[in-house]
């Protein structure tokens, strides 16, 4: 049997001009199984989890004869694996994206902001010190902050100033491709140093992650029983009103004992008990306003409801597309079925409901009533698991390649056009789906197994084919004195990053987790958001990472051109 075929899966083709894909996409593979069965080493419960796939990859380029490699096919892997990790971050992180920009986002930014200044700051000093090139240095600093864009933004830079030196020009990648892989570890190390450092207890972080959800307008429960003479005889809709803030009452208690369910035309009457729903920055005002607290536990609620009528509360999955983009007021659920409406859960977060709120496929309400009415209602919403399971690919690509176009929109020019580039663009597009994406009528969700696979398929693949790139003269370039770059880029990682995150959190008091995004995105990092997301078990890295991801995107390409510009 004719064995060559196999030769060229596994060898490849032995003509450079004419490279296989097929052992391309077969290196590829092997080296992502490699790095995967790597990652499940831990050291002390420490694993440096996907990033041995970067690692791998270096490996297998340097022994690989890089003539093998479809080079087109490897650069369009890192790119469409980056977009696929990016893109399905910002659809998960989107629905909650601007509340946490509204409670803390620009504090975050600007540390963000101070990590690039001071990394900047850093660089330069270096090359005073130490005599290197500048534009050897802004390679170094590229593969410090694993910011791929700024390194190509210098790169044309350079090329473009009629002054290139095609030494330095190669100085400029081999910078970036020997301070790359300290740069994933450094930023890993730095945030694991820190949890030690600042004395971390994830157990108190969760507690103190509980009270930020508190601040971002989360809804609570209040027993109140109500004295308040002015609005005797009123109806609930009438207090709305006049008290102008967001609640719902749930049920009434009269002074019988009888548990019904309230709506807009229950009238309220002074001894009645009300259960009232409302965010805990708002309840001393409203809870005022109606009468005073009294303590009653949710089953004493739920069970006398439950022997005094017959209402029950179950949480309905929305999963009718004609839902999406809905808003209450279109349903009028509470008019034509007796129910009430109390919490809407969604993205992993409670909000409270109100007329104008645009429900989303995917969305989790809990409905309060009768429980043929709740039925009802359960047929309008949908409530079927197994729409959720059908992929909705038409929002992902439309999005995709609106991103691109985003990503391609040059915004500055000096002198060269400045981009948000093939992660940035994705991202902001991603973000702005997952939150807008139900006002056009556009199903953004996807399941959260589905989501995560493909993150992690992307991230995969880019690390996969960053490793196999700076793989080819990697040993070649330590050995003739690029091992100083390794240690700059190990300052000009570490520096930074401690200085700021010491500032963020004895300062500004922020939630480590929270930190931990800010530690990944500041450095525009996948691997560490990947790390952090894995440590804390939330989204909080996740959202903060996100929020800060845009800006540094652009700064960290902006600042590349202008120390090139300097140097020149």
């Amino acid at each position: 049997m004719n064995l060559d075929w196999l030769k060229v899966v596994v060898m490849g083709s032995g003509d450079p001009s004419h490279p296989s894909i097929a052992h391309t996409v077969f290196v590829l593979a092997a080296v992502i199984a490699s790095g995967i069965a790597f990652s499940r080493i831990k050291i002390k419960g420490i694993s440096l989890g996907m990033t041995w796939i970067l690692f791998t990859g270096i490996a297998f380029g340097h022994f690989l004869d890089s003539g093998t490699i479809h080079h087109d096919t490897l650069h369009f892997i890192k790119e469409f694996g980056l977009i696929l990790f990016v893109f399905f971050i910002g659809l998960q992180v989107g629905p909650g994206f601007f509340s946490s920009l509204k409670s803390g986002g620009l504090k975050l930014i600007s540390l963000a902001a101070l990590v690039i200044l001071l990394g900047v700051t850093t660089t330069y000093v270096l090359h005073l010190i130490t005599g290197e090139p500048l534009p050897t240095m802004v390679g170094v600093l590229s593969g410090a902050v694993t910011n791929t864009p700024g390194l190509g933004a210098a790169q044309q830079a350079y090329a473009d100033s009629g002054m290139a030196n095609p030494a330095i020009a190669d100085s400029i990648s081999l910078g970036y491709a020997v301070a790359y892989p300290l740069g994933v570890v450094g930023i890993i190390a730095t945030i694991i140093i820190m949890r030690y450092v600042l004395r971390v207890d994830f157990k108190k972080e969760d507690e103190g992650l509980a009270a930020l959800s508190n601040e971002t307008n989360l809804p609570h429960r209040y027993s109140v029983e109500f004295n308040n003479t002015m609005l005797e005889g009123k109806t609930i809709a009438v207090a709305h009103m006049l008290i102008n803030r967001q609640f719902v009452v749930s049920r009434v208690m009269h002074q019988s004992g009888e548990i019904v369910m309230a709506d807009g035309n229950s009238k309220l009457t002074v001894g009645d008990r009300l259960r009232i729903i409302c965010t805990e920055e708002d309840s001393e005002a409203i809870l005022a306003f109606f009468g005073k607290p009294v303590e009653m536990t949710a089953d004493e609620w739920g069970a006398t409801a439950m022997q005094s009528t017959p209402l029950v509360s179950r949480r309905i999955l929305i999963t009718r597309e004609e839902i999406n983009g809905k808003k209450f007021s279109d349903l009028r659920l509470r008019t034509r079925y007796g129910i009430n409406i109390t919490r809407v859960h969604r993205a992993g977060v409670d909000l409270i409901p109100y007329q104008g709120m645009e429900l989303q496929v995917g969305d989790k309400v809990m409905v309060v009533g009768p429980e043929a009415a709740v039925a009802q209602a359960e047929k309008v919403l949908g409530n079927s698991l197994k729409k959720l399971d059908h992929p909705n690919l038409l929002p992902v690509f439309i999005g995709i390649a609106l991103g691109v176009l985003l990503g391609s929109l040059p915004l500055m020019n000096v002198p060269q056009p400045v981009k948000l580039g093939l992660a940035g663009g994705p991202l902001i597009i991603a973000i702005l789906l997952g939150r807008f994406g139900p006002h056009f009528h556009l199903v953004t969700y996807t399941t959260m197994s589905a989501n995560l696979m493909l993150r992690e398929i992307g991230l995969a693949m880019f690390l996969a084919a960053v490793g196999i790139g700076a793989g080819d003269g990697f040993v070649d370039a330590i050995v003739g004195g690029g091992y100083k770059w390794i240690g700059y880029g190990v300052i000009i990682t570490v520096l930074p990053l401690v200085l700021v995150a010491l500032l963020a959190r004895l300062k500004f008091k922020l939630n480590y987790y929270t930190i931990m995004g800010l530690m990944a995105g500041s450095m525009t990092d996948p691997p560490a958001l990947g790390f952090a997301s894995a440590s804390s078990g939330n989204d909080m890295p996740a959202v903060s990472y996100a929020t800060v991801y845009p800006v540094v995107m652009f700064l960290r390409v902006l600042t590349a051109q202008l120390l090139m510009l300097m140097a020149l």
